[in-house]
């Protein structure tokens, strides 16, 4: 059995946190892991589980897309040996639906519902990666979510 990654488990403390409602204590510790990992430079996996998680706390929509778009960019050089060896089930293409999901909401909330639309397509087309747990359901829900709400700015 290998060690668990401290990383990981550092950015799982920031996410309990954040789930807590400790926003501004979440987006310190994701900053502290962040800089450690030596930000752009590192690790693509560590890369795009902090910055995927430090959108998800941030206060401005513009900002949470710049950590969402990090996130994405780290993910697309992600190899499925190495998110194996973080214990990541199904490899990294389980990683994009959630990406896309979130990045679609960015661009809606911003206003830009072509963007918005790509990344919901996007989101939907890599869905078959997702198991039917609590996890993958979520993020088929989140879709079909977004969709609706992008619908209902269409009127």
């Amino acid at each position: 059995m290998s060690r668990p990654d401290a990383t990981m488990t550092r950015i799982g403390q920031g996410m309990e946190l954040s789930q807590r409602g400790e926003r501004a204590t979440a987006r310190q510790l994701f900053a502290h892991v962040w800089s450690d990992i030596g930000g752009e430079s590192g690790d693509p996996l560590h890369r795009c589980a902090v910055a995927h998680s430090m959108a998800d706390v941030q206060d401005d929509v513009r900002e949470e897309l710049l950590w969402d778009l990090r996130a994405l960019e780290a993910a697309d050089v992600i190899t499925d040996e190495r998110a194996a060896q973080a214990g990541v089930a199904g490899g990294v293409a389980g990683f994009y639906p959630s990406l896309h999901l979130n990045l679609g909401e960015c661009y809606r909330k911003l206003g830009d519902v072509n963007r918005a639309l790509e990344h919901l397509e996007q989101g939907r087309a890599c869905v078959a990666s997702l198991g039917g747990d609590g996890y993958g359901l979520m993020i088929k829900g989140g879709l079909d979510r977004l969709d609706e709400r992008l619908r209902s700015s269409d009127r």
